[in-house]
């Protein structure tokens, strides 16, 4: 039995992400064989698929940081075949193969089950994105922020801050939401928004404080859109910072935090204990809205990924993309 993955390699400075067909044996020698349904498209897949980023840390390696699938054979007591799971994270497609394969072995504590509220395709619709944009949520919720306060989400067309704009707005927060995609004003309504703001805005340099505005920020993009989020956030106000789209660096100072005692809040999404995972998952199968899921999803054959990964960098994907492996 043969199966299709995308196998990125680097041989004497040459990267490459090309299809090749593998059996069982090519697998890593990990304790859950799974086979794999449905992966995603995120903006770590990009880098690592194009080579634009040092993503990949051993070579070679199976892209795609998520994948959801049916346990098809175990050596751990805790999953048994017929089982519905999911991984997030954990290095897939860094330094441990990852979702775009028919097939795959991993480790079983990387493993999550798939909530009954969800079926497979679902669980990759909300993805490393989705669920990284829960615990942005809960973090700002064990923050204190409360209900009815202003949240700004950055980059919010993106699959983080699609998911974002949801669950903040379905819990009850004033989602403002930022974008340098002006056209997709009706979208971000359409998943809550009650105010949309240019990337513009936010994107400059900023002053060590501004007039204070948000109660809570979710932010995806980094670089001077999180400083300047972070000079305008109101006194015990909190940042759930995730993502670094808009740059690595930190433009700020100490004054929001001493001043005003604002909270920076870094989330990582990659390596969070089981237990976080869990509540975060179980907070999505309460909390996001699966219509305006459906509405913020594509799915798109495997066959496209290398040019999906080149749309995604370029920031022309927007909401979720489920990448069905099949095809």
């Amino acid at each position: 039995m043969t199966f299709r993955a995308l196998v990125i390699d680097d041989k004497s400075g040459t990267y490459t992400a090309e299809f090749r067909d593998l059996t069982d044996a090519d697998l890593p020698a990990e304790k859950v064989l799974v086979d794999v349904a449905y992966s995603t498209l995120n903006y770590k897949d990009g880098l690592a698929v194009t080579g634009k980023g040092k993503i990949v840390r051993k070579f070679p390696m199976v892209g795609g940081i998520d994948l959801s699938g049916i346990v098809a054979a175990s050596d751990d007591p805790a999953f048994k075949p017929g089982d519905k799971v999911l991984v997030n994270g954990w290095g897939l497609s860094e330094t441990h193969w990852g979702g775009y394969s028919g097939r795959q072995r991993i480790n079983p504590q990387f493993l999550t089950r798939v909530p009954p509220a969800f079926d497979l395709s679902q669980a990759m619709a909300i993805g490393t994105a989705g669920y990284t944009a829960m615990l942005c949520a809960l973090a700002l919720e064990d923050a204190g922020i409360q209900k009815g306060g202003e949240v700004l989400v950055t980059g919010a067309v993106g699959g983080v801050g699609s998911v974002a704009t949801a669950i903040m707005a379905k819990l009850g927060y004033r989602v403002v939401a930022s974008t340098g995609r002006v056209k997709a004003a009706d979208y971000l309504k359409m998943l809550g928004a009650a105010e949309v703001i240019a990337r513009a805005d936010l994107d400059r340099p900023a002053k060590p404080l501004e007039k204070a505005r948000w109660h809570g920020v979710i932010d995806s993009v980094g670089g001077k859109t999180l400083g300047t989020a972070i000079a305008q956030t109101h006194e015990e106000g909190a940042v759930a910072a995730c993502g670094l789209a808009g740059g690595t660096d930190l433009p700020t100072t100490v004054m929001p935090y001493i001043l005003r005692g604002v909270k920076l809040l870094g989330v990582n999404s990659v390596t969070c204990s089981a237990a976080r995972r869990d509540r975060a998952w179980a907070r999505l199968a309460t909390d996001l809205d699966t219509a305006k899921l459906a509405a913020m999803t594509t799915v798109e054959p495997l066959s496209k990924i290398k040019q999906l990964a080149e749309d995604i960098l370029k920031g022309e994907v927007r909401g979720r993309v489920v990448v069905d492996v099949a095809k």
